[in-house]
């Protein structure tokens, strides 16, 4: 009967989206999770490739087939059929297999990519082919470049190698033209961001082309000033390697950022001024094709500007200056229309939402208003003059697609209501791929029209829901709890066995970083069944988002400005106060835990909260933000000459001494974004307070910690032990009864 209400739950949700409810009844079984199952994959969901939007109602997929061979394919958005083989490596020569590609603007030729070598969290570097898909030639673009790249009018190829920029003429004998010569390792980057750029602002390509193809933008990054970070790697050699990049730390220099323009007749490149700024955060090219618009920001990064570069003159002007009294943003939303008015997204009236200006900066009108934020940003369809977005306006732990006009009016729910949506549209907005799941429900994918019609489920994961059912999961329970004056997002994992009168350990889990959001109505991830698998051992999990998270306006997000980590902590501490209260939770065995930001708040709130949390697990955390980037750092607490305290009074290095409770302190030494120094400086810290602790320091492991065979396993096998040792063994709730 369980598995049949599931089944139809979910052909209720596909079939009449306007009727959509979550269930409150959670299917429980009599199976144990384990942890060999989390990280083998057991509990995944089936997910739709990335596909690439076409011209036309057509879209491509990267497929292998049953050959093994790698394929291009083209599908139909109207039946989501395969149309045809674009190209498959089976026909190539020299090319076996590859992992990406992209088109050119006719979708007459294609990059291919393979051989990928990771750098940083986003870049690479590649080997790149040109195909023509008439002529079916392969012709090599490039071995251990980065970022190719088509001209609008698909005659030439740009590209990064080494620092420097260059361009492949495909109509003249494929011949190279290098754009800039000065490029050097740990020196100068030209048209490739770098490490803090890459890492804050979100993306790697820092070259442009002009619609026309005239010209190509790029910014230069001179970074010889820049203090240098090292790493030793340990690798299987004799000796270690030692993995040396230029990152600037809270405070210091950051690399000189500048603009030029590249004129291919000419093949001149000219510096363009932009005035005083720290950063040039984006640059994008308007529909006039010789106006660029770059986007700089001070070091404050409170003080946004859009700046009109005209590229015959190598002139810039004022498009539009935005301040806060806290930060602005960096998003990817700026469009530009065919009269070149521009859509923007902005929280200058307390929430994200999205504006209409002329290409002169006057404001048209607002598009969009009310107590609640637009969340991503779709697209705009000039015939139907209708913008798409996502927003949280059906609850901050919800997300919904929407249509509304350029003026604002005829606002119009596309997708279900409640739990979590996100849109995948067609390159001519007439149709999108909706992605829909909620904490009880695992993704769906169906075809919607542009007008909200659901047309086709494409996959549901009926047989993971299934398969859950045999499990002991418990639902997580959505509410609200007050904490300093404020109604805080929480949800709560019980044991599937849950009696009320007896007492359980508590486990607390969060983020809590500016803007983040671990309360969402959306389905689970690896951390989700790792909580249910330490529920079922008798213990209960809860999430806040206190202050400073995200999707409730922008003073409640930007409330721990200059403090960081102040006002997040009181409110985990507060929180776990407030739930020690209730009559089912053991008082003395509270715990919490987190990774990266979550990792400083877990250490924070196990020191500042000692009369209340007994136990934490702090994963690759900060111990002091004057050792994190400049621009994260800097963007909520300014420097640390301008503002020590807001540093120093909230970084657990300082004070060791208030260690009371049972710490685990994990870190991974290849970790090139939150340093290992953080954790070895707290280890120096409690040594010096002679506080003991535990660690655990996993060789080479980047941020994520997860390469390496049995790595994640290993990880949560000694966290799933730390937990069970210090709450769950230590509290004898599941047989206390109340009274």
């Amino acid at each position: 009967m369980k598995k049949i209400f599931i089944l139809a739950t979910i052909s209720l949700l596909v079939s009449c989206k306007e009727k959509t409810t979550t269930s409150t009844n959670y299917t429980t079984g009599n199976k144990e999770i384990t942890l060999e199952e989390i990280w083998n994959g057991t509990f995944s969901a089936k997910r739709m490739n990335a596909l690439n939007s076409m011209n036309g109602d057509f879209y491509s997929l990267l497929n292998t087939d049953d050959e093994g061979n790698t394929t291009v394919d083209k599908y139909s958005y109207k039946t989501l059929e395969k149309v045809e083989t674009i190209v498959n490596s089976a026909s190539l020569k020299d090319l076996k297999s590859f992992d990406s590609y992209n088109f050119n603007a006719e979708e007459s030729s294609v990059i291919l990519g393979t051989d990928f070598k990771k750098i940083y969290r986003r870049s690479f570097t590649g080997t790149f082919y040109y195909y023509n898909i008439n002529s079916k030639k392969l012709t090599l673009i490039g071995k251990d470049i980065q970022e190719p790249t088509f001209s609008p009018d698909s005659k030439k190829i740009a590209y990064a190698k080494n620092n420097n920029i260059y361009i492949l003429n495909l109509t003249n004998g494929n011949k190279v033209t290098q754009v800039t010569k000065d490029g050097k390792f740990n020196n100068v980057i030209n048209g490739i961001t770098d490490w803090v750029y890459e890492e804050e602002f979100g993306f790697v390509r820092a070259f442009e082309w002009s619609n026309n193809s005239k010209y190509l933008a790029f910014l230069r990054f001179n970074e010889s000033d820049v203090p240098t970070f090292s790493m030793d790697m340990v690798g299987t050699a004799n000796y270690p390697n030692q993995q040396v990049f230029k990152y600037p730390k809270a405070g210091e220099k950051n690399a000189e950022v500048t603009l030029h323009m590249y004129t291919l007749s000419s093949k001149n490149t000219k510096k363009i001024a932009l005035g005083n700024y720290e950063y040039i955060p984006r640059i994008k090219w308007s529909n006039d094709a010789n106006v660029l618009v770059a986007t700089t920001l001070n070091r404050h990064q409170n003080n946004l500007k859009l700046h009109k570069v005209n590229a015959l003159r190598s002139s810039s002007s004022l498009l539009l200056d935005e301040t806060d009294k806290a930060y602005v943003d960096i998003t990817d939303n700026l469009t530009f229309l065919n009269d070149n008015s521009f859509i923007w997204t902005s929280e200058k009236d307390g929430f994200n939402h999205i504006y209409h200006y002329d290409f002169s900066g006057k404001l048209i009108n607002q598009i969009t208003k009310g107590d609640w934020e637009v969340t991503n940003y779709y697209g705009y369809n000039a015939s139907k003059k209708t913008i798409y977005y996502q927003s949280v306006e059906n609850g901050s732990t919800n997300r919904g697609v929407y249509s509304i006009d350029l003026n604002g009016k005829n606002k119009k729910l596309l997708s279900n209501k409640d739990g979590t949506n996100t849109a995948s549209f067609s390159k001519n907005l007439n149709y999108f791929i909706n992605t829909f799941s909620s904490s009880e429900i695992p993704p769906i994918y169906s075809l919607y029209t542009a007008e909200g019609e659901m047309l086709k489920v494409i996959k549901d994961n009926s047989e993971l829901k299934e398969e859950l059912s045999e499990y002991k999961m418990s639902p997580k329970e959505f509410s609200t709890i007050s904490i300093n004056g404020n109604e805080l997002n929480m949800w709560m994992i019980k044991p599937a066995d849950f009696d009320e009168n007896k007492k359980y350990p508590l486990l607390m889990f969060q983020y809590s970083g500016p803007g983040s959001q671990q309360v969402a109505n959306k389905w689970n991830a690896s951390n989700d069944y790792w909580h249910n698998m330490l529920a079922q051992k008798g213990m209960i999990i809860v999430c806040v988002d206190g202050r400073g998270t995200g999707f409730k306006g922008s003073d409640f997000k930007k409330s721990t400005y200059l403090n960081l980590v102040k006002y997040e902590t009181e409110d985990q501490i507060a929180a776990a106060k407030k739930l020690a209260k209730r009559s089912y939770i053991d008082e003395n065995n509270i715990g919490i835990w987190g990774w990266s930001f979550g990792g400083h708040m877990s250490t924070n709130s196990l020191l500042k909260g000692s009369d209340i949390f007994t136990t934490a697990i702090a994963v690759a955390p900060v111990t002091s933000w004057r050792f994190y980037d400049t621009v994260y750092t800097e963007r909520f607490l300014r420097t640390p000459q301008e503002n020590p305290a807001g540093y120093d009074d909230n970084s657990p290095v300082n004070y060791p001494e208030k260690l009371k409770g049972n710490y685990l302190l994990v870190h991974g030494t290849g970790d090139d974004n939150v340093h290992v120094q953080n954790s070895y400086r707290m280890i120096n810290s409690l040594i010096d307070a002679n506080k003991q602790f535990d660690m655990f320091i996993v060789p080479d492991r980047t941020h994520g910690i997860y390469k390496g065979k049995n790595t994640r396993l290993n990880l949560y096998t000694k966290m799933t032990n730390f937990v069970e040792t210090h709450l769950i063994n230590k509290s004898n709730s599941t047989t206390k009864i109340k009274g």
